[in-house]
Formats: C-alpha cells, sequence, structure tokens
C-alpha cells in the first residue's frame, strides 16, 4: 500500500489533521534540506511536499518564488529531489510527494520519472499545470508504478469538475483555500468551510488544505473538515529567518506546535509518531 493511503487511514481513524510541511529542494543548500526533512519528520510531520524548482512558477507567490530562485542556483533539480528522497528512506517511512511543473517532468521522461521515483521512495506528484483533461497518461504511468498523482481544486471549481476531480482523485484532493498565489496569510477565508463541503460532497478522498495556512489557529479551523493541511511559505520564511546554528530548533518547535494544533485531545504524542514513522536502515 503506498504510503499515504496508510496515513490516511491512521489519520481517519484516530480523527486527527494530517500536517504536511513543504521542503524545497536543495534550499538552502542541498545538505540542509536533507537535514530538514530529517528534521520536520522527527518533529511529528505526516508527510512531506518537497517541491522542485522552475523558472516560470504560475502558482506559486512571492517567497516560494525566491526560495526557488536560490535553490535553482544551488542545482536544484528532479534528479536532486529523487536522491534526497532515496536518503531520506533509508530513515524514514514518512510520505513524500513531489511538486513540479509538467515541463520539468516531461524533460525528464515520465516513463523513467515514474520508474526512478517508485524505486527511490517517492509517493506520489503534485503538478500545478496539468489539466485533469490531459492527464490521463501521466496518472496511468504513475498507477503502475504506485504512485498516486494529487489533483488540486479550487474555490472557484464548477459543480462538474468537483465531480469529475472526485472520480479520478488518488491519494488526496489538495483544496486551494483562497484565490490567488501561494502565501502566508492573517486569515482563512471565511468561505472555505463552504468550498470544503462542495468538494466532500463529490468524493470519499482525503481533502488536504493548502495556501495560507501558516498559524496553528489555521490548523485549528481546518480541524474536523478537512483531513490534512500543507504548510509551505511561512516554514520557507522561518528557515530563511533563522540563523543556520539554530535552525534546526526553530523549525522542529514550528512543526511540534503546528502538529500539537492538529491532534485531537489526548491523541498520539509528536515523540510517538515520529517513532512510528522511523525506519533505520536495518529495517
Amino acid at each position: 500500500m503506498n504510503r499515504l493511503d496508510t496515513v490516511f487511514e491512521r489519520i481517519r481513524a484516530e480523527h486527527d489533521l494530517g500536517l504536511f510541511p513543504y521542503l524545497m529542494t536543495g534550499y538552502p543548500d542541498p545538505t540542509t534540506c536533507a537535514r530538514l526533512l530529517d528534521c520536520v519528520a522527527a518533529a511529528g510531520a505526516d508527510g512531506i511536499e518537497l517541491g522542485v524548482p522552475f523558472s516560470d512558477p504560475l502558482a506559486d507567490g512571492v517567497t516560494i518564488q525566491r526560495v526557488g530562485a536560490a535553490a535553482l542556483e544551488q542545482g536544484a533539480s528532479v534528479q536532486m529531489a529523487l536522491e534526497l528522497v532515496r536518503q531520506f528512506r533509508t530513515r524514514w517511512q514518512t510520505p513524500v510527494v513531489l511538486m513540479s511543473y509538467y515541463n520539468l517532468l516531461l524533460a525528464y521522461g515520465t516513463a523513467a520519472l515514474c520508474r526512478d521515483s517508485a524505486a527511490a521512495g517517492l509517493d506520489g506528484f503534485i503538478v500545478p499545470d496539468l489539466p485533469l483533461e490531459e492527464a490521463g497518461p501521466f496518472q496511468g504511468l504513475c498507477r503502475d508504478n504506485g504512485l498516486h498523482v494529487i489533483t488540486m481544486l479550487a474555490p472557484t471549481s464548477t459543480d462538474s469538475r468537483l465531480d469529475r476531480a472526485g472520480k479520478l482523485a488518488s491519494g488526496f484532493i489538495y483544496c486551494v483555500a483562497l484565490l490567488g498565489v501561494t502565501g502566508a496569510r492573517s486569515e482563512l477565508s471565511d468561505e472555505l468551510p463552504a468550498f470544503l463541503q462542495r468538494v466532500r460532497a463529490q468524493t470519499a478522498a482525503p481533502l488536504v488544505v493548502g495556501f495560507g495556512i501558516s498559524r496553528a489557529e489555521h490548523v485549528r479551523a481546518v480541524r474536523g473538515i478537512a483531513d490534512g493541511v500543507i504548510v509551505a511559505s511561512s516554514l520557507a520564511d522561518l528557515i530563511d529567518a533563522s540563523p543556520r546554528e539554530e535552525l534546526h530548533d526553530a523549525v522542529s518547535q514550528y512543526v511540534r506546535d503546528l502538529k500539537a494544533a492538529a491532534r485531537p485531545v489526548g491523541g498520539t504524542s509528536v515523540s510517538e509518531r515520529g517513532a512510528a514513522h522511523r525506519q533505520t536502515t536495518a529495517g
């Protein structure tokens, strides 16, 4: 079973809310990025979204564009992302989903990409610029290799779009919390609950909310109406602002605080969750 499926089974059984931090491949440098993957897993993340930077990131706001540009200067690529996942898999079973744009995946070669991704231990892809109408061949390759292709929906999605996405859903549905690009926000949209209710009516797939999630109160607000949250720009800002010698502690505390807000009262502790996701090289 795909690791995402296992995690969402556990999340629903425990009435938990999944926490999926976003890290950019190669940022702030490849070695530190590898350590940050370990850091967020140990702090209690239920899964990780690993971005691969692209020169024209249409869905990304100022923060992710900035860290993406810095990562490109570090040589970030799909190949680097897969190597990070391969190394990560020697220590952790936490699911990892790769987020990038379709040009990069085409340049790699989609058949080779799916084969190499499965071998590395990746669990799926988020591809913001791959329309549902054109996703069939890539979805088929992913399905053959045990990988998910995550469908994205926005508050402006029509009912027919929701129905189509619900039928094609794999892994989870990425529900965009607001109109616009990525970026930390002070408040969530008042329309988010109604949007999630519309999506829920069309599918039994897990719903994960992204764009604008940055605070513990945002996480608490989503509990009970979704299955998970993605935290991206605010974490990138924290990485940017933290002195290198304080980075591990700052990121760990931030992830622990968000996960504490996600857990039901009396839920599994961060230390227990981390132990469950850890995998030693011995087995």
